[in-house]
């Protein structure tokens, strides 16, 4: 089965640039939809929620420092790619600030514009797809979330960071079972790990859930 093609909106007063910009996309196999303000941008990307979202920096009816953070708080995830001849450092830093995901000088070489769409868009299908593979009923890969809340259960009763041996014990796991899923949750940042340094011997981990 084909998925259909990754969907890129441009928003840039200028029509030469939206019209340059438009064939490099579709050249290179994206869907282009284009928009003259911010405002007309805003609305069409409610509209259709596109796949990544290219803005202008200086722009009528609102400039792009607003509209993109009006399409942040639209969407979280979106990579927005921002275009100015500005190459000033606090004007990248107000816009990275603002929720935007990348930042490039004009004039923006089609190479250039090419590969920065495509690593955003693989970024972002990562992300979606290690999100759906959470939300499965099998949880992660090699994960059971009955075992995973059994930890996790005895792990909110301590009032006190624990042990590898004694989250054994309490959930009457094998050992290698709570320590492949201790890593688990560690690597996910539920859970956090304190040193014990005894007067004997090497520290040993103890392990608090994050609330």
């Amino acid at each position: 089965m084909r998925h259909r093609p990754a969907s890129v909106l441009v928003i840039d007063d200028h029509e030469s640039i939206r019209f340059t910009l438009s064939e490099i996309l579709t050249f290179a196999g994206w869907q282009v939809e284009t928009a003259a303000t911010g405002r007309d941008g805003l609305e069409r990307f409610r509209a259709r929620r596109h796949d990544l979202v290219i803005v202008d920096y200086h722009m009528p009816d609102g400039d792009g420092l607003t509209t993109v953070r009006r399409l942040r708080a639209l969407d979280p995830d979106v990579p927005i790619l921002v275009l100015t001849v500005e190459e000033k450092a606090d004007v990248a830093a107000r816009f990275l600030d603002a929720g935007a995901t990348d930042f490039a000088v004009k004039p923006v070489k089609a190479p250039d514009l090419i590969s920065r769409v495509r690593l955003h868009l693989k970024m972002r299908a990562l992300v979606e797809a290690q999100r759906h593979r959470r939300a499965e009923p099998g949880g992660e890969k090699g994960i059971c979330p009955s075992t995973l809340e059994r930890i996790l259960a005895f792990l909110r009763e301590q009032a006190r960071p624990v042990t590898l041996a004694e989250i054994t014990q309490g959930t009457a796991l094998a050992y290698p079972t709570v320590h492949r899923y201790v890593q688990y949750l560690e690597a996910t940042g539920r859970v956090a790990t304190e040193h014990d340094y005894g007067k004997v011997g090497r520290p040993r981990k103890r392990y608090r859930i994050l609330s």
